[in-house]
């Protein structure tokens, strides 16, 4: 009995013995799974930078040099001194007698316009002529030039003038210095090398002279802002939508001028009279960077040869450069305001930096303008050219007519 006892305890103990042993197996195969394991963190690649250029921002404005200011009359850089002085417009002879002109290379605008007898005269602008001598041949007004002359506030040079041009200069707001006054010969001097009327001149020092003894102011008005809009220097351009122009032919018959394009130089080189156009005092040629054709309404004064060149009506043209020609229409708000030109998009023209030559063409001859592009090229020559053919070219040519003179018709009735 005692036996069965013990042994039944015997297989009690041993089956708890056994429970107890399975548990802590259990217990530590649980504890070795919740170990963590070590986590090993790899290093994040770094992208590499890259290099960011950034863009020169373009200025608000043109940058003009210090001590510089952006010419009224050019459009380029000057000094204070020259481009804040009022500037002075000489009314120029053109005909054939009476030319090369001296000093007119220095004019940052030359006008050109008709009078009697189908010859034309000019007017040069000036505002860098401290270093001139001589200036001119110097001729008499007509009263369209001065209106063109108050477009930019100018003191107003000539010797004689026409008499519908009288009343205009005798107003105070026409400050002019005329060969014809008492001071005339303190202003204006002659040369021998040519006859009488073609050899007054005048000079820096004289025209300043005239205007201490008149007492001009030298100082624009404080509300000038200048006559045209032009480019920044360095950014010029052919103007938009035009046509090719290499050739210009303005039209007017006794001087017959044109200007030819250099596209090397982006000018435009002037001729008259069948040669290049130079300046006297410089021998070099003529050369521009803007023309400009404005057609203009004309009649005649009563029963005379003097023209009445309307500069108030409005009307359409011509505005030339870097090869190209576009339309354009021209008007003025009154009648001392500058002339605006606009184009087919109603746009004021900007032109560009540089000197500009201003056409004044009777509306009535403006079929008589020519503007070419540039000539195709020269086929090449035959490498066996026929003799007989070549000689019958040569002795078909005949010799050009010589350029017309003057006949004088300009001389009629001035006072």
């Amino acid at each position: 009995m005692r036996t069965k006892k013990y042994l039944t305890w015997l297989l009690v103990g041993a089956v708890c013995a056994s429970t107890l042993l399975a548990g802590c197996g259990k217990k530590k195969e649980v504890e070795k799974k919740e170990v963590p394991q070590e986590t090993v963190e790899k290093p994040e690649e770094k992208e590499e930078a890259k290099e960011i250029v950034l863009q020169p921002k373009e200025p608000e404005t043109e940058q003009i040099p210090e001590g510089m200011m952006k010419s009224y009359l050019t459009g380029e850089y000057v000094s204070p001194a020259i481009g804040q002085r009022r500037p002075v417009a000489v009314m120029l002879n053109n005909i054939q007698a009476a030319v090369p002109q001296a000093g007119i290379a220095n004019a940052g605008v030359v006008y050109e316009a008709p009078v009697e007898g189908g010859i034309t005269r000019l007017m040069g602008i000036f505002e860098d002529y401290d270093n001139l001598e001589k200036i001119g041949s110097v001729r008499s007004c007509r009263d369209y030039y001065i209106f063109y002359a108050m477009e930019f506030e100018a003191l107003y040079a000539h010797y004689g003038q026409a008499a519908y041009a009288l009343p205009y200069l005798e107003i105070p707001e026409v400050n002019n210095l005329s060969g014809l006054s008492g001071y005339g010969a303190e202003v204006y001097y002659r040369t021998t090398d040519r006859v009488a009327p073609h050899n007054a001149y005048t000079s820096f020092a004289g025209l300043q002279k005239g205007i201490e003894i008149n007492g001009y102011s030298q100082e624009y008005s404080a509300d000038y802002k200048g006559h045209f809009q032009f480019a920044w220097v360095g950014k010029e351009a052919a103007p938009a939508g035009g046509t090719p122009a290499s050739t210009i032919k303005p039209g007017y018959s006794v001087n017959a001028p044109w200007f030819d394009y250099n596209a090397e130089e982006k000018l435009y080189y002037r001729f008259q009279y069948g040669e290049p156009q130079i300046d006297e005092l410089t021998s070099g040629q003529l050369a521009y960077k803007n023309v400009i054709l404005q057609y203009c309404p004309w009649e005649n004064y009563e029963d005379s040869a003097y023209l009445h060149i309307n500069v108030m009506s409005g009307g359409s043209g011509k505005y030339i450069s870097e090869g190209q020609a576009i339309d354009i229409t021209w008007k003025k708000d009154s009648e001392w305001a500058p002339t605006h030109y606009y184009d087919a998009s109603g746009n004021e023209i900007t032109l560009n930096p540089g000197k500009t030559w201003i056409c004044i063409i009777q509306d009535t001859n403006a079929d008589q303008v020519e503007i070419t592009g540039p000539e195709p090229a020269a086929p090449e020559a035959a490498e066996n050219p026929d003799p007989a053919a070549n000689q019958d070219a040569v002795q078909g040519t005949e010799n050009p007519a010589e350029t017309p003179e003057d006949t004088g018709a300009e001389e009629a009735p001035v006072q």
